[in-house]
Parts: structure tokens; C-alpha cells; sequence
């Protein structure tokens, strides 16, 4: 086999300008800055050539629709997220395998018969309206829910009967990542929005940040202001209820910065909040309460993340109190359940769930279904009952039971998986950065398959924001295993799996190092015999497509594909779209500050394509509505790549419409998407797309659009 190398396709016209700017005197081009105007006639019409350019190279492939089935036989099982529990009422999404989006059910008691409370697939007929957050009343009797729609970041927020179904009558808008923290009486909850759009210039309209207080059954307009910082606009406001109704907390954060603030006053108090922690000096993260003892999981003084107590009635920083001290695992989650604090560590590259007094005593681990990954914990204060979803690579999402006073734990909603796990193995291997430092790869593939330095390979990471990239499960990850494909996770520095200096190892001037980590992880795995350049293969998301762009520029001869998946690319302004402006703590602005404009044009991918390098395959993949990391970026970078020359063998783009980021995306959009990323791969490599380790043992179904009424299968 033989890696497909067409000549180079004839690529869309794109225009050129002579647009120059100035960053701290050195003449920066900007030739497709039109394409930034994703509403325009031109560009809109520009990036429907390139899709239709992708959809003709992709239709080639004879077994995509293979590939497809392959997805959805899969995916195919029933999944739910660790339920929500109030009252003696459980609150639980579920899809039955193929809807488009999850419903959300309720039972009364543990063995109550379910039903569907909010049937989130109905809403819209395309699939493209999503539930992105619930709160619900401590008696059970009310649910707020927030809604997304085509993939927005924005969101509108309704309140619900549970016993009836129905709706109240208010619509609360101009909400984004909105939490949703009820008082104690059900009367109504504390939210955070943003001011009407048309009060505020385009460029503000998202900070400003503020915490409102809504009474059930009456209008945003009379909503209370509760809490504002316009001396500090780029600031986030989120509230949470504490479990025993004593408390209203603000989670204050800037942008995606780690580092945040914590401001609290009574809940039924009106005065002013004080300001716990406002140095911003360490992450804080509120786990619970007991009295007016605050919980929160820090990384203040440990980088690799503690639990500490602190008193709001004695808060001076001589008062606080250790309860689980820092260890050589990393801490990712906490929780105060059922009167102990409930800890999710790092073991290796597995979690550890642990169990503490409050007063810090160690009471065991809770035995895990395996290695792998707890990605959502749910329970209370005041309740033994936590629920966990657990996950890894070869273990589909399940939901467990866990009791925290015996630390038993046991399934609560599990389904068979459509594959044969035993068929697959997972190893770690371990490459060495520039610098020396040492970077795992996870390495997962079937058991049977020959390891002869032939074998494609897929290889993923991310490096940024904190994010730990652990084993969890991915449908086209494990069909790429069936074509006889090896799978590889890069734990690069930027991320959270070793603790707070891994992180900081990987951001602002030391982003280089992610890149050096990635290229180190991919030598690693050819000079272990697994494969060579011409059949590695590169893949990431959003910050991850950053570094697989980058990557790619610097290392063209290491790679035979890249699959790059809404990428920030202009790193010189991508401060200027949207939410963007959150991640100037992560990698700096370029504007504002010399030091910053030097590192961040080294690696900039629009920046750094060049002419006369045989850059390897790439496909591109955007969404026309991401206001996320908006579509200008992947357009911009497209269009540099297929103006160079000899460029890459191909340079595509697929755009997904009514999609954004990537949040609440419909099923079956999904599905697609992957397909054509597999197809992709088939044709670049010249690989058997029907090939694989035999048919799931599950049949695929069609797509349906709505949840099933009644009680669960």
C-alpha cells in the first residue's frame, strides 16, 4: 500500500489584498482578512466552494458509507450522565444511542419508573437545539434548563413544572455558560448573563458579566441585580447555592485563567458579598460546606492540587485548615458526599477514587470497574449516594453507584458495548522532548495486529488550558482501530494531568514546548517500530488543532496526514473574535506587548506557512456558526495553504453548517463528520476502508430525532 498523492486540485479563487499591519514596527500581512466577514456574500460563497471541493474528494472513497455504518453500529447503545438527585427525585439525561440530542428523564425513588421531562430533540427540526445545563429546586419541583441553538455559546434559560411538564412563561436571554443556583425555598435562583446586546458596543458584548436573581413566574425585566463588577469587565461571575442553603458564592474568574476568586454572603442576606479570596493567586474550586466551613480544592501552595477548609466567619489565611494533603498524584475532581470528601487523584495514566473525613482522615478507595477515566461526579453534601461516569478507551461512558459509607460501588445505568474489548490493548510509551523531559504516549491497538513499522497510526493530543487528556472512549477512534490502525495519546505539557507547573510549562512564552512534545511523541512511536512519516497521521481540536497546525509547519516531514479540527491559527488576532479575549492568559496578545508579539509569530500557523516546503495532506474542519474559535480562522489558514506552492498535496476544508464548536453537536452531524475524517484517511493512506476486526455485535439503526415517551427499556 502506497499513500495516496494526487497533484494538486484546482482550488477555489481566493482573493488577496494589500492589507499591512503594524505590530510594534514590523509590517505584518493580512492578504484574506475579508474572509474574517463570515456573514459576507463573498466569503460565504468562498467557503461553500471548498466544501463542495471536500465532499468531491471525500465521495471518492468508495467505502464511506462503510465507515459510516461502522460509526453508527458503535455508537449505538444507550448512554446517560450521572443523574442529579433531589428530593427522592432523580434527574438524569439519556440517549438511546442514535437521537440526535439526549433527552432529559426524572424518576421518583431509585427504583421509580422514568419519564421524559424535557424531550430536547423535538425542539428544533434539524437536531440543532441543545440542552447545555439544568438546575433544579431542592424540593424537586422546578427545573431551570438552558438551551443552545446551531451550536451557539449563547444561551436562553426556561423554567419548568416537573410534576406537569410544562413551562412557566419566562424566557431569560443573553446568558452564556450560565450557572443556575436555587434558594433554598424554590422561589426562584441566582443566574449570570450578560447585558442586552444592543446596550453594548460588538466587540463587549461578551463581558460584563453579572449575577441577577429571578423570581419563578415573572419577567427578566424584573429580575434583581445582585452582583457587577464595571470597574472589571473581563471578569466571569458564576453563583452556586451551597448544599445546606446557608450560602451564596461567586466563582469570579478572567477569561480561561486558572488562577480565580472567590466572593460569598449569606443567601438570605442582600448586603455586600465579602470578598474570601481576591488575590487571584491559585485556583479555587468550591466542593461543598459544612457549617461555615467553605471546601475547596486548590492547587495553592500544591501543584499538584490539595483540599483545604476555610471558616467565613475567621477567614485569615492563619485559620485555614488541610484536609487532604498534596501527594505525587495529581488531584483533578472533589466532592463533599455524604458528609466526606470524595477525591478523584491520578494514578499513572488511571483515576483513583478516594475517600476523606472532614477532618482529613483517610477512609479507602472506592474499587474502579478498571483503569481509566472519571469524567463527571454527582452527589450532595447531606447524601451517601454519589454517582460517577467512568470511561477509557476501551470502555464506552457508563454511570455507576457509589454508597461513600461502605464504598461499595455498583452499575447504575450500564449497556453491553457494540464491540469486543479483550480484542484491543493499551501500553505506554514513553518519548523524551527537546529539553529532556519525558512525555507518555498512550498507545492503543488490536491484539492480533503485526507490528511491522508499517502500521498507520493516528496521533492525537491537546497541551493547553489546564485540560487533561486521559483515556476515554471515541467511536471513530476505536473504527480506525478496526481498519487496523494504532491510536496514540500524547500527554503534552499545557495540560492538567501532572499538576499546576506541567501547565505552566506549556503556555504563554513556553508554548513551544507543547509543540517539541507532540513532534517528540510522534519520533517516539516511529523509532518504536510502529510506523513511519509517510503513514503517521496527526489529529486535533480548538487548541489541539493549533497544535497540529503548528506541527505540521515545523515538522512537514513527519507526517503523512493531518486532520485539523477548528483550529486557532491567527494567533496575532485572535483576541479580536468573540470569547477570544479569555484566552489572552493562556497565550498572550500580540498587540499589547512586544515580548508577546515575538514567541507568538514564531509559531502562529497563518503566519508560518511558507512557500517551497511539500507540506503533508491536510483536511481542515470548521463550523459556519462557531463562535467559539470563529470559522475565520480555518478559512484564513485554508486559503494560505492552498496559495503555497508546492503547499501541501492537498489542502481541504469541511464546513459544517448550523454547528458550532462543537457543543450540543446533533448525532448524526457527528457521525458525518467523522466519517469523512476516516474517509479521508482511507484515501490519503490507500487503506481498506471495509476492512476491520469483524461487525460489532450490535446492528445500527436509523437516526431518530425525538426521545421515546414512557418508561426506559
Amino acid at each position: 500500500m502506497h499513500n495516496f498523492d494526487p497533484s494538486v486540485p484546482d482550488y477555489p479563487a481566493t482573493a488577496r489584498d494589500d492589507t499591512v499591519d503594524d505590530f510594534h514596527g514590523v509590517p505584518v500581512a493580512d492578504p484574506y482578512r475579508w474572509l474574517e466577514q463570515a456573514s459576507a456574500e463573498a466569503t460565504r460563497a468562498w467557503a461553500a466552494a471548498q466544501n463542495a471541493l471536500a465532499a468531491e474528494f471525500l465521495a471518492a472513497v468508495g467505502a464511506r458509507g462503510v465507515l459510516r455504518d461502522r460509526l453508527v453500529r458503535l455508537i449505538d447503545r444507550p448512554h446517560h450522565e450521572p443523574p442529579i438527585k433531589r428530593a427522592g427525585r432523580y434527574f438524569f439525561t439519556r440517549n438511546e444511542g442514535l437521537q440526535d440530542q439526549p433527552a432529559l428523564w426524572v424518576q421518583t425513588g431509585a427504583t421509580g419508573t422514568p419519564r421524559v421531562l424535557l424531550d430536547v430533540g423535538a425542539l428544533s427540526d434539524d437536531g440543532t437545539t441543545a440542552l447545555t445545563g439544568i438546575g433544579v429546586s431542592r424540593d424537586g419541583a422546578w427545573l431551570a434548563y438552558g438551551l443552545s441553538e446551531r451550536g451557539s455559546d449563547w444561551q436562553t434559560v426556561r423554567v419548568r413544572d416537573v410534576a406537569t411538564g410544562t413551562d412557566l412563561p419566562e424566557v431569560l436571554r443573553w446568558c452564556r455558560f450560565a450557572s443556575l443556583a436555587w434558594t433554598p425555598d424554590g422561589a426562584g435562583f441566582y443566574y449570570n448573563r450578560h447585558p442586552e446586546p444592543a446596550t453594548l458596543l460588538e466587540s463587549d458584548t461578551s463581558r460584563h458579566s453579572q449575577v441577577y436573581h429571578h423570581v419563578r413566574g415573572t419577567d427578566q425585566a424584573d429580575d434583581r441585580l445582585v452582583y457587577a463588577r464595571p470597574d472589571a469587565p473581563d471578569l466571569g461571575l458564576h453563583p452556586i447555592v451551597t448544599d445546606d442553603g446557608r450560602h451564596l458564592v461567586l466563582h469570579v474568574s478572567r477569561g480561561t485563567d486558572v488562577q480565580n476568586r472567590v466572593y460569598v454572603r449569606p443567601v438570605d442576606g442582600d448586603g455586600d458579598f465579602i470578598r474570601l479570596l481576591d488575590d487571584a493567586d491559585a485556583a479555587y474550586h468550591l466542593i461543598g460546606s459544612a457549617g461555615s466551613e467553605l471546601f475547596f480544592k486548590t492547587d495553592l501552595d500544591a501543584p499538584f492540587g490539595r483540599v483545604i477548609a476555610i471558616d467565613v466567619e475567621r477567614p485569615e489565611r492563619a485559620a485555614w485548615r488541610e484536609v487532604v494533603p498534596e501527594s505525587a498524584g495529581t488531584l483533578h475532581m472533589a466532592r463533599i458526599v455524604g458528609g466526606r470528601v470524595v477525591v478523584v487523584r491520578l494514578d499513572g495514566m488511571a483515576h483513583r477514587l478516594e475517600v476523606f473525613g472532614l477532618d482529613g482522615r483517610a477512609d479507602g478507595d472506592v474499587p474502579l470497574p478498571g483503569p481509566g477515566t472519571i469524567t463527571g461526579l454527582a452527589g450532595a453534601a447531606g447524601d451517601p449516594e454519589l454517582f460517577i461516569a467512568f470511561s477509557s478507551f476501551l470502555q464506552p461512558m457508563d454511570v455507576f453507584r457509589v454508597d461513600v459509607d461502605t464504598r461499595s460501588i455498583a452499575p447504575w445505568r450500564a449497556a453491553a458495548p457494540t464491540f469486543d474489548p479483550a480484542a484491543f490493548t493499551t501500553r505506554t510509551v514513553a518519548a523524551t522532548s527537546r529539553d529532556g523531559t519525558r512525555v507518555p504516549v498512550l498507545v492503543t491497538h488490536r491484539k492480533d495486529l503485526a507490528l511491522d513499522g508499517d502500521r498507520p497510526v493516528l496521533l492525537t493530543g491537546y497541551g493547553g488550558f489546564n485540560v487533561s487528556v486521559l483515556p476515554q472512549f471515541n467511536p471513530m477512534v476505536l473504527a480506525w482501530m478496526m481498519l487496523g490502525g494504532v491510536f496514540g495519546v500524547a500527554t503534552l505539557r499545557g495540560g492538567g494531568e501532572y499538576g499546576a507547573d506541567w501547565h505552566a510549562a506549556g503556555m504563554l512564552d513556553r508554548k513551544q514546548n507543547v509543540f517539541d512534545d507532540f513532534i517528540a511523541a510522534a519520533e517516539s512511536l516511529i523509532a518504536h517500530g510502529y510506523t513511519r512519516p509517510a503513514r503517521l497521521a496527526i489529529h486535533g481540536g480548538s487548541n489541539g488543532g493549533l497544535l497540529v497546525a503548528a506541527c505540521m509547519l515545523q515538522r512537514p516531514d513527519l507526517y503523512g496526514a493531518v486532520l485539523c479540527s477548528r483550529p486557532v491559527t491567527d494567533m496575532l488576532r485572535y483576541h479580536r473574535f468573540t470569547v477570544g479575549r479569555y484566552w489572552v492568559g493562556e497565550y498572550g496578545n500580540a498587540e499589547a506587548d512586544p515580548e508577546h508579539f515575538a514567541f507568538m509569530i514564531s509559531y502562529s500557523p497563518l503566519h508560518n506557512v511558507r512557500d517551497g516546503v511539500a507540506y503533508p495532506p491536510i483536511l481542515v474542519l470548521t463550523a459556519d456558526t462557531d463562535d467559539r474559535v470563529v470559522p475565520a480562522h480555518a478559512y484564513k489558514f485554508v486559503a494560505a495553504l492552498q496559495a503555497a506552492r508546492p503547499g501541501p498535496r492537498v489542502a481541504l476544508m469541511r464546513v459544517e453548517t448550523a454547528a458550532g464548536h462543537g457543543l450540543g453537536t446533533p448525532t448524526s452531524k457527528r457521525i458525518d463528520e467523522q466519517a469523512d475524517g476516516l474517509a479521508f484517511l482511507v484515501r490519503v493512506f490507500g487503506l481498506d476502508g471495509a476492512a476491520g476486526a469483524g461487525r460489532p455485535a450490535a446492528e445500527g439503526r436509523t437516526l431518530p430525532r425525538t426521545s421515546p415517551e414512557g418508561a426506559l427499556s
